[in-house]
């Protein structure tokens, strides 16, 4: 999930926005947590998709 959809239950405010020390704190952390929990579902079921496509030929090529 990303941080532009979130409001913070402590000033009721996007937490994107960064009004209060929550929303900075939770903002920070959501920021640091890297590539792949910003990405949205369907994304990942493609990208796992990309990935088992790949596999499977390279198992065919070899065999």
């Amino acid at each position: 999930m990303t941080y532009d959809r979130l409001v913070c239950a402590n000033c009721a405010s996007p937490v994107s926005e960064g009004r209060c020390p929550v929303c900075r704190a939770n903002r920070e952390r959501l920021q640091q947590e890297g590539f792949f929990p910003n990405l949205n579902p369907m994304a990942l079921i493609a990208l796992l998709a990309v990935l088992i496509a790949a596999v499977a030929l390279l198992a065919h090529q070899a065999a």
